[in-house]
Formats: structure tokens, sequence, C-alpha cells
């Protein structure tokens, strides 16, 4: 039986996300083709939203950020073969070899083990 994914703590908007971290939508946006940041459709609308664990606010960084380790992982996730909906999952799956899901190691700086897990992961 496949685990069940870990629903994220919150969601931001993209224009949300523009203004915490204090730049254009359209900067964003690039960052979202980029691989730089991670978005996938949420709410009843289905409106592109970035969960609240790929960003760094308020007491976790001197200024707000993407979590530093996450535009790699997203790269080598997606010359895995993942697109954003399957790196979604992926990041918020529990995986028995990390103890927690992706995205809550990559929070914890456990970046190497993270893309250990995830270069095995390539078709």
């Amino acid at each position: 039986m496949e685990p069940i994914p870990v629903t994220p703590s919150g969601w931001y908007s993209v224009p949300e996300v523009a203004d915490l971290l204090g730049l254009r939508q359209r900067d964003v946006r690039a960052m979202l083709k980029d691989h730089r940041l991670l978005a996938v459709p949420h709410g009843p609308n289905g409106a592109t939203s970035v969960p609240a664990e790929f960003l760094l606010v308020g007491d976790e960084a001197g200024a707000p950020g993407v979590l530093a380790s996450l535009p790699g992982t997203l790269t080598l996730l997606a010359d895995s073969g993942y697109d954003a909906a399957a790196s979604f999952r992926w990041l918020f799956t529990p995986d028995d070899e990390l103890g927690s899901t992706p995205v809550q190691a990559l929070r914890e700086r456990r970046t190497h083990a993270v893309r250990r897990v995830a270069l095995t992961l390539a078709f």
C-alpha cells in the first residue's frame, strides 16, 4: 500500500509569494518555470498555490526566501521525469529511508539524504 501524502501546513498564492519575497509576480512565475519553486493547483478554484513549507518566512530566516535546498531538489526531480504534481506528491509523502517526508528532511537541512533518495527515482 502506498503511503498517504502529508498535507502542507498552508498555501500561498503567486501574488502572496511575490509580496512575501518582495518580488514581482512575473519573477515568481519565472521561478516556477525554472524549477526554483513549485506550485500546484489547490483549493476549490484550482488556483496555482505554493505550499508554505517551501518558503522561509518570519523567524525562520533573516530575510524571507525560498528554502535553499528546494531548487536543486526540484531540478533533480524534473531531470528524473517528475512533473510538478509528481514532485509535490513525492516531497510530501513519508519516506522510510528518511524517516520523514522529503520536504521535512530538507527543512531539517538533510539535503544530501533527500537527494540520495531522489537519485533512485530516475526512470
